[in-house]
């Protein structure tokens, strides 16, 4: 195991002090450096990122409830699905700079296996079920609540939200400048294309995606909202 002080930034940016340091390390660990390392007799994170899973939902619906009491089922079901998904755990993994301490496979490392979304967002899950198997659900429930409180207050359910005229209208004062969108990826086949935004406003910088160019600009645009709303 790595030395406690390696994961010490880590571990002041989750909020939680843990007492078995083995947990977090297994929750780093990806499948493909067990598999370079089968004689280790190494265990790698997809059974925590599974428990993860369940109470990230748990905690996300927890709060969606108690911050917006007038939101519906089906409106608080969307906006925890659009919370918990691959693109927004990957953001939430960056600000935790969770790349960094990843153990991954040489080919997986080789091919950017750090900086991958579904990599990134299946470590913040194993994390958090980490987290909760080392101090209980309320140290769980603080630790998700510390990195999803600006997104839930953000959030009001309200369909087909323009999250760039809020945001827009958020900046002005702050800023002399207006947000700026570009294109910074595009995957898939034609018919079912997925792209990547990058939003720019000052020194803030998010990412989006969606099915469409125009969704992947609110996306941005949402999380540049609650990013100032953090502040």
């Amino acid at each position: 195991m790595a030395p406690a002080s390696d994961y010490r930034p880590l571990i002041a940016t989750l909020g939680h002090p843990f007492t078995d340091l083995a947990l977090l390390e297994e929750a780093l660990r990806h499948s493909s450096f067990v598999n370079e390392h089968a004689a280790a007799g190494l265990r790698d994170n997809e059974r925590l990122e599974f428990l993860g899973d369940a109470v990230l939902n748990l905690v996300v619906g927890h709060m969606l409830m108690s911050a917006h009491p007038a939101l519906r089922e089906g409106e608080l079901s969307r906006i925890r699905a659009n919370m918990v998904n691959e693109s927004q755990l990957a953001e939430i993994a960056r600000s935790l700079d969770l790349g960094r301490y990843l153990q991954l496979g040489k080919g997986e490392a080789q091919t950017g296996g750090h900086e991958k979304n579904s990599i990134l967002a299946n470590a913040v899950e194993a994390v958090v079920a980490a987290v909760y198997l080392d101090g209980g659900f309320q140290a769980a429930f603080a630790a998700i609540e510390r990195h999803f409180r600006a997104l839930i207050e953000a959030a009001d359910g309200t369909a087909g939200q323009d999250f760039k005229s809020r945001l827009q209208e958020a900046v002005q004062g702050k800023y002399r400048d207006v947000p700026r969108y570009r294109v910074v990826e595009e995957q898939g086949p034609d018919h079912d294309k997925t792209f990547g935004v990058v939003m720019t406003i000052g020194d803030l910088e998010t990412r989006g995606t969606g099915k469409s160019k125009k969704t992947a600009e609110q996306d941005a645009a949402r999380k540049g909202l609650a990013r100032l709303n953090a502040l």
